[in-house]
C-alpha cells in the first residue's frame, strides 16, 4: 500500500511539472508574440504608411492583419514540416 502511495504521489508531482512547464511555455509565447505585435505594428507605421493616403488607418490595419496572417501560417507550415521530419 505504501508503494502505491508513493506511486501516485510521483505521478501528481510529474503532473503538475508537466502543467507548469505548459503554463510557463505559455506565457512566454504570448510574450513573444506581443514583442513581434510591436515590432510588425511599427514596421507598418514607419514604411508602409508613408505610402497610403492621409487618414488610411483602415488599409494600414488591413495591411498588418494580412502580415501577421501570412507569418503565422507561414511559422505554422514551417513548424510542422519540422515535426514531421523529426518523427522519421
Amino acid at each position: 500500500m505504501a508503494g502505491s502511495q508513493q506511486e501516485k504521489k510521483k505521478k501528481l508531482s510529474i503532473e503538475i511539472i508537466r502543467q507548469m512547464l505548459t503554463l510557463s511555455t505559455s506565457a512566454f509565447g504570448l510574450v513573444a508574440a506581443l514583442a513581434w505585435n510591436s515590432v510588425i505594428q511599427e514596421f507598418v507605421n514607419a514604411y508602409i504608411k508613408k505610402f497610403l493616403p492621409a487618414g488610411s488607418g483602415i488599409i494600414s490595419l488591413l495591411i498588418y492583419a494580412i502580415i501577421i496572417t501570412l507569418l503565422a501560417v507561414f511559422i505554422t507550415f514551417e513548424l510542422t514540416r519540422l515535426i514531421e521530419r523529426l518523427d522519421k
